[in-house]
């Protein structure tokens, strides 16, 4: 109860300090938000076939956000968890594993070195300009993977300056432990410099993010002190870069770019009584070249095109310290000096052809390699994907868009299905009301980690399994948009949807039928989940206030097990809210992000049958005040995490299938607690 009544607390408060405020009657944003995802070409979030979400620059910078998980983790559908044995983070979406989200860099796919979508937390948000998210499989035009749906991330372009010169500082405690600038806390640096002039541009610029860990033994505990502690976060630095050169006219854009990170993540073990002890870093390396252009040959005819190469390199390496004499010598316990290596190529090229105001085409080819080698890797893999997609829009009458799709698939390890089918339709009712009804089959390919990856340590035997199938869905989509308020102050916007999708062939952990001490891969059970969401968004003058509801189900093969007994449907409810209000007379404004996260309900097998299984739900929020300071300096101060919560109550008694390197058992780790940030940030412009 004392959750709910500080949030009463905290919009009380913010609806006190408004009172006192001059209202700005300029709008705080627009409906009208151009998507690009999916599209033939740009269109606004109405016009588009699809039910689109987007999350503008704006409310990314009103976050205070130092990584893409803090600005999704209050929207709704979005849920994480977190292996702090490995220090990585995974990101589900709808009620599905990140290993069915496609996550793509400017249209680019982001490679993954295991199942946790690890990569979402290596993308430099300073970059980011907006998120754009489809939910629902998208396998017909952007392949595997995009079975629960697809999150692009679009990074910003040139300023429309001559030069552009944008610096930030960010300081935040972790929980009560903080150092200043270095050490305990988070501490983030980042520049980014841009010009454009006669059609020609260029950006550079890199960040440097510092996590220092919480909740950390000394360096001086014992292997005895360590292993009895409890819950500690493991420190993180990263290094990221990018630059990006194009050139751009009325007909013709081209552009390169390229974005790296270096990130570190140290791991210790405890000293044991010769004064000696375990000291581990993983390490990883990635690199994501792009290359994109644009031609309109005509006003009937576009060609588009998309070379990418991304380059990943996952070392681990650890020695035996002796505190005695600071001398150290590398381990030789299995998995405790490795070195993974992944790369990944696309090309992709399509062509839009307007027939008619009636009839617009879009035939496409894409191919995909996708290489990996390492010790736990057997041998040198290579799995070669082509596929040749087409779909139109058809416009028969001015209030209906249908849009068919074909996706044509050829693989060169496993049988993928030989044809992807999705339909997508969109019914203006009335001036302010849409209906958007879709089918689509997805699929997701076994990934090289999956076929021939192994992870054998003093904890864990997992193998992949060369002889997976592709995973298939079929997928029904509806909803129903009002925007039936659209003054020059007001604006409303409603949207109420709905989904089904049934899995086949689902990739999952399990045990090996003939060793139990050995954990791998199989296609075990088939699967289903069903749901429901309401979102609105209201702007008033420099108010705007976004609330979203979902109730998500899941329907797993146990249900008709005659050994299993409970619900044949397990439910999850989450609320999310937002509010931003512009306080003109302080040239600032203040925010609060806010999603409650109902129970999540699972199985897991027990001696004889199943057992059902609760992760409890948590209420999540972060207060932020932002404010202007002269021309060209803006400071950022709140609270994130406002209600302290550290971990999830779990009444699984095993590491689960989806996490098979959990070895925590009774409580989820979900954030290290309530912090505090301070940045300022610096924005320069010659005209």
């Amino acid at each position: 109860m004392n959750k709910y009544l500080s949030v009463a607390f905290l919009l009380c408060g913010f609806a006190a300090a408004a009172q006192d405020v001059k209202v700005d009657t300029a709008r705080a944003t627009d409906l009208k938000d151009v998507v690009v995802t999916g599209q033939f070409g740009p269109q606004t979030l109405k016009n588009s076939v699809y039910n689109v979400r987007t999350i503008s620059s704006e409310k990314i910078r009103l976050r205070g956000a130092t990584n893409l998980q803090q600005v999704l983790n209050t929207e709704l559908g979005f849920r994480f968890s977190n292996d702090l044995t490995l220090g990585t983070t995974d990101v589900s979406l709808m009620g599905m594993t990140g290993r069915n989200v496609k996550i793509l860099l400017d249209g680019v796919p982001m490679v993954d070195r295991s199942d946790t979508r690890e990569s979402l937390g290596q993308i430099d948000i300073n970059t980011v300009d907006r998120i754009e998210i489809v939910e629902g499989p998208m396998s017909v035009v952007y392949g595997t993977d995009a079975l629960a749906g697809v999150i692009n991330i679009i990074t910003k372009k040139p300023a429309n300056a001559l030069f552009n010169v944008n610096a930030r500082v960010q300081e935040e405690t972790v929980g009560k432990e903080y150092n200043g600038f270095t050490g305990s806390g988070v501490h983030n640096q980042s520049l980014n410099l841009s010009w454009q002039k006669n059609g020609w541009s260029a950006l550079a610029g890199g960040s440097h993010n510092e996590f220092g860990g919480w909740n950390l033994p000394p360096k001086t505990a014992t292997l005895a002190q360590f292993n009895s502690w409890g819950t500690f976060w493991k420190p993180k630095e990263q290094w990221l870069g990018n630059a990006k050169v194009g050139y751009k006219n009325d007909n013709f854009n081209i552009w390169y770019r390229l974005d790296g990170v270096n990130e570190v993540i140290d791991v210790r073990y405890g000293i044991n009584d010769l004064g000696k002890g375990k000291l581990a870093a993983y390490t990883t390396d990635r690199y994501t070249q792009q290359l994109q252009s644009e031609w309109r040959i005509n006003p009937n005819l576009q060609l588009t095109a998309i070379a990418g190469y991304t380059d990943l390199q996952r070392n681990t390496r650890t020695v035996l310290h002796d505190f005695t004499n600071n001398t150290e010598e590398l381990t030789t316990a299995a998995g405790e000096q490795d070195v993974a290596k992944f790369n990944s190529a696309i090309f992709r090229t399509t062509a839009i052809y307007k027939l008619n105001d009636l009839i617009s085409f879009q035939p496409g080819f894409e191919y995909n390699r996708d290489g990996a080698s390492g010790q736990r890797i057997s041998g040198t893999p290579v799995i070669s994907d082509y596929a040749f997609f087409a779909s139109s829009e058809i416009k028969p009458v001015n209030w209906m868009n249908i849009r068919p799709g074909l996706r044509f698939i050829k693989n060169s390890i496993y049988d993928a299905p030989p044809v992807i089918p999705s339909l997508n339709t969109k019914f203006r009712l009335s001036k302010t009301l849409d209906l958007r009804l879709a089918y689509a089959r997805g699929f997701r390919s076994p990934a090289l980690r999956e076929l021939y990856y192994d992870f054998v340590d003093a904890s864990h035997v997992i193998y992949g399994n060369p002889n997976l199938k592709a995973e298939e869905s079929n997928s029904f989509n509806g909803s129903v948009a009002w925007s039936g308020i659209t003054t020059e102050s007001v604006q409303f916007r409603s949207t109420l949807a709905g989904f089904f999708n049934k899995f086949k062939n689902k990739i999952d952990f399990a045990q090996d039928p003939n060793d139990d001490a050995v954990t791998s891969l199989f296609n075990v059970a088939n699967f289903k989940t069903v749901g429901t969401t309401l979102d609105n968004t209201l702007i008033y003058k420099s108010f705007q206030a976004n609330l979203g509801f979902s109730y998500i189900g899941s329907y797993h093969d146990y249900s008709e097990d005659e050994q299993f007994t409970g619900s044949k449907v397990i439910w999850s409810p989450e609320v999310s809210a937002s509010l931003n209000y512009k306080l003109t007379r302080l040239n600032g404004g203040v925010s609060l992000f806010y999603k409650y996260t109902g129970d999540k309900l699972g199985f897991q097998t027990t001696t004889g049958g199943y057992q059902q299984t609760k992760i409890s739900g948590f209420s999540f929020a972060d207060f932020m005040i932002n404010k202007n300071i002269r021309k060209f300096l803006t400071i950022n101060a709140g609270v994130k995490n406002i209600f302290n919560v550290t971990q999830l109550n779990s009444t699984a008694t095993s590491a689960s299938s989806a996490n098979p390197h959990s070895t925590t058992t009774g409580a989820v780790p979900l954030s290290y607690g309530r912090s505090y940030t301070l940045g300022l940030t610096y924005n320069w412009n010659k005209i």
